[in-house]
């Protein structure tokens, strides 16, 4: 099952018949794309993690079966994987889209970091995008808080969001919203940080993470060090522990020492940073070059990126001449159903509930709800109906199934049918 950029939609769009065991990460990352009709593809990769709970991005030259420790069916996210320097120069929509997905799931975990007038500027173009202009008459009091747009948030911030859309954004598109919130993201010291748990030499914790523009070491909400692609000139692991080694202004030489939890986590660490300094610093790929993980005469990991690197990414979807792809609007409407329908869904069961009504009477108005926030073809509507008369008669076992289960499985049944 692949998770397509946040976590409410899970989509399976990847079938035994479609992926061999012996088939290589490209092949599945290729097939994804083909699905989303995405192009401009280079930025993200494939995350999944192990039964250890440590994350890896999916190596698209080894086959898949043999990065997999755990056993199928395997669960995999696509995320993006290297952050575009300047996202509105991205040349389609599609791309942008998705970008603004990650960011947003960045901003609600606590990735990227803001002052609250930049926090309730971006809240508001969330909003913006996702529902449009403030109208009283779809949108009651508190109607912000039904979002999560961060991992918490004051009732002052609630306010200020809320009063920032009915009166700042009035008349812009879902794609102009989604522009100046990327616009206004990638400003800040944070855009692109994918953290990484360590500790300093001293034992405090510290993330160090790996941006557009450099290395990254922030404690306690703060940047402690930047250093610039340019300036970095070795990145070695042994064990848990982690060097990055750099030369800045007057040929001052920088060594940074930090100690990741396991020798798993520093590895994942260092293979992430090798990548990135490939992706971003490099003029070609051609200039790309095996590294080793530490000092010659020890024996340690060997890595080497196989990817293109930043400036020939920017050269290709420069060339890029179609229409824009429709997969656009389904995607959106995705995420827009986990936003949205879910909230109507529990608002619809719970009063049919409340009010006695039999199974039959909770289908019509469960099925009603999702046909008035996503329209499928007559087929799919047919199709959906008759999956959910099953479960709801057969399954249930005689009773009145609760809400949450109706809910996730209505979502999921609706997910699986949309055309592609």
């Amino acid at each position: 099952m692949i998770e397509i950029l946040t976590d409410k939609i899970i989509i399976e769009i990847i079938t035994d018949s479609q992926v061999s065991r012996d088939a290589k990460g490209q092949y599945l990352f290729d097939l994804i794309c083909h699905h989303l009709n995405l192009l401009e593809k280079d930025y993200f990769g494939i995350r999944y993690v192990d039964p250890d709970k440590q994350r890896h991005w999916l190596e698209f030259t080894k086959s898949i079966s043999k990065q997999m420790k755990s056993q199928p069916p395997f669960i995999m996210c696509l995320r993006v994987k290297f952050y575009p320097p300047d996202p509105a120069a991205l040349k389609e929509e599609i791309t942008r889209y998705l970008v603004f997905l990650q960011i947003k799931r960045d901003l609600y975990h606590g990735r990227l970091l803001c002052k609250t007038s930049d926090a309730a500027m971006l809240a508001a173009y969330i909003l913006q995008a996702e529902i449009g202009d403030y109208d009283p008459g779809k949108h009651p009091e508190g109607y912000s808080s039904k979002f999560q747009f961060f991992p918490k948030h004051s009732e002052k911030l609630e306010r200020r969001i809320a009063d920032i859309h009915k009166t700042e954004l009035i008349g812009q598109t879902p794609e102009t919203a989604e522009l100046k919130f990327l616009q206004k993201a990638q400003m800040l010291e944070t855009y692109g940080v994918d953290p990484h748990p360590c500790k300093d030499v001293s034992g405090n914790p510290a993330f160090l993470a790996f941006t557009p523009f450099g290395f990254v070491v922030l404690q306690g909400n703060k940047r402690v060090h930047f250093l610039k692609w340019n300036e970095v000139t070795k990145l070695k692991f042994e064990g848990k522990t982690f060097h990055i080694y750099a030369n800045q202004k007057e040929d001052k030489k920088i060594i940074l020492t930090y100690f990741a939890p396991t020798p798993e986590a520093c590895k994942h660490l260092w293979k992430c940073g090798v990548e990135n300094q490939a992706f971003y610093k490099l003029e070609k790929s051609s200039q790309v070059r095996t590294v080793s993980s530490s000092n010659l005469f020890f024996k340690g990991s060997r890595f080497r990126y196989s990817g293109r690197v930043a400036k020939e990414v920017m050269e290709q979807s420069a060339k890029i001449k179609r229409e824009p792809p429709e997969i656009h609007s389904v995607v959106k409407s995705l995420v827009t159903i986990s936003k949205l329908c879910c909230e109507e869904l529990l608002s619809v069961v719970r009063s049919a509930q409340r009010a006695g009504e039999d199974k039959s009477t909770i289908l019509h108005v469960l099925t009603v709800s999702l046909q008035r926030v996503l329209i499928p073809s007559s087929e799919n509507r047919q199709d959906l109906s008759r999956h959910l008369s099953h479960w709801l008669l057969e399954e249930g076992g005689g009773e009145r199934p609760g809400w949450g289960r109706i809910c996730h499985h209505c979502l999921e049944c609706l997910l699986c049918r949309l055309p592609a």
